[in-house]
């Protein structure tokens, strides 16, 4: 099977749910892999402490920041719908912004052509409304605004500046599919060519890779044409925000304390690894792992990471996903569902790919952003309904932002 024949979002979503964060106890926090001193020790993490790799036990916060003082970077994975992590961030920085004010943060979420939305943000010029409007939050971004609601005001409340660290998803796309050379010239020139050579990085996202629950697309004799372009993804992924990081660093002269999933960290073999070989600058990485409910401890390889933050499973994250994506086509004042639902709360309901979208609760929307924010409004338990045209007829679909297990009930 090819790979050009697995829809390039399945691709995606896929891609961000293996790789945005741990959150069980499973052979990806016991690999063999990363620090050589450390890579064959294994330690016991329990609920709401931190854990120092160096020295295989529990430490203050406190001590972890003043250990943090003299690198140029720190790092700190998330899942990116996880708001206890997002809180967790928060904390670390402003410990780490009233240790030294010089201070800068990286961001996955933006390409680095929204750089002056920003710049704006952090000096205080435009309005949440505004930031949120001219960043196109939910076209660049998946996920409620809400989530990093509080380290976006952390950073415009102390003049923080914020850095873009991506690229546009077309271009990581199109390296998946054909890889770095078909890239345009001037593509490459904010893309740098992905090393793809490093082996246990490699084995790293390969255990992710098949410990997922994979799309039946997937299996069989496509597995290994999959992860091929997965892996290419991947690593231009880590690649380009590495540099962006790098770039963020030398701009500013400040540290900078870079913000994205998890996967882009494990092990110190990601985005991490990418800037030490680059720079030699000393670093921390920071890495959640959520601890199941009934458990008392998970064990993690003490290369993992520099520090593991242990915190307690998240049942409900703090707000819904909706899962429905849109697409926007010439000549046509209406959205169009681009495909069919396979995450969030419309998953398994009466929604279709090329559904034209007549209204929600009454209302027309024309621009992807504007209708996202709309239903970035609605909470768990709240309903909205969908006038949709399909196959030349009207179907109306009400929606419940239903929290997922009370759908398993």
């Amino acid at each position: 099977m090819s790979i050009k024949r697995i829809p390039a979002i399945l691709i995606f979503l896929l891609v961000a749910s293996m790789l945005d964060g741990i959150e069980k106890e499973d052979e990806i926090l016991t690999l063999k892999i990363g620090n050589k001193r450390l890579k064959d020790k294994i330690m016991d993490v329990s609920t709401g402490k931190i854990y120092s790799a160096q020295e295989g036990r529990p430490i203050p916060f406190l001590k972890m920041i003043k250990e943090m003082k003299e690198s140029d970077f720190v790092y700190i994975g998330e899942t990116h719908n996880s708001l206890p992590m997002h809180d967790i961030q928060k904390k670390i920085i402003q410990a780490l912004y009233e240790q030294d004010r010089n201070l800068s943060i990286g961001l996955e979420m933006f390409p680095v052509s929204f750089q002056e939305t920003l710049n704006k943000w952090s000096m205080g010029i435009i309005s949440r409304d505004e930031f949120i409007q001219e960043s196109l939050w939910y076209v660049n971004w998946n996920f409620n605004f809400g989530f990093y609601e509080g380290i976006f005001k952390l950073a415009k409340d102390n003049k923080i500046p914020l850095y873009a660290l991506n690229v546009p998803r077309a271009i990581i796309s199109k390296i998946r599919m054909k890889g770095w050379k078909t890239l345009s010239e001037e593509e490459k020139k904010i893309t740098p060519r992905p090393d793809l050579s490093h082996k246990e990085h490699r084995a790293l996202i390969r255990t992710i890779f098949e410990s997922t629950e994979l799309p039946h697309q997937m299996k069989g004799k496509g597995l290994d044409m999959a992860f091929k372009g997965l892996y290419r993804a991947q690593s231009a992924w880590d690649e380009v925000m590495a540099f962006n990081s790098l770039k963020a660093r030398e701009r500013e002269d400040k540290k900078v304390v870079v913000l994205v999933g998890s996967g882009h960290l494990l092990y110190n073999l990601g985005i991490n690894r990418r800037v030490y070989e680059r720079s030699h600058l000393p670093f921390k990485t920071v890495i959640c792992v959520e601890i199941p409910e009934g458990k008392e401890c998970v064990q993690v390889t003490r290369s993992f990471a520099d520090y593991i933050w242990a915190i307690p499973e998240e049942k409900i994250p703090a707000y819904p996903s909706i899962g429905l994506r849109f697409k926007k086509f010439d000549g046509l004042e209406n959205l169009v569902i681009e495909s069919k639902p396979i995450s969030g709360v419309v998953k398994k309901t009466n929604f279709d790919k090329g559904d034209v979208i007549l209204s929600v609760d009454g209302k027309s929307f024309s621009d992807i952003n504007e209708l996202r924010i709309y239903l970035a409004k609605f909470k768990w338990h709240e309903e909205v309904s969908f006038c949709l045209l399909r196959n030349a007829r009207q179907v109306e679909v009400s929606l419940k932002f239903q929290p997922p297990e009370e759908k398993k009930e």
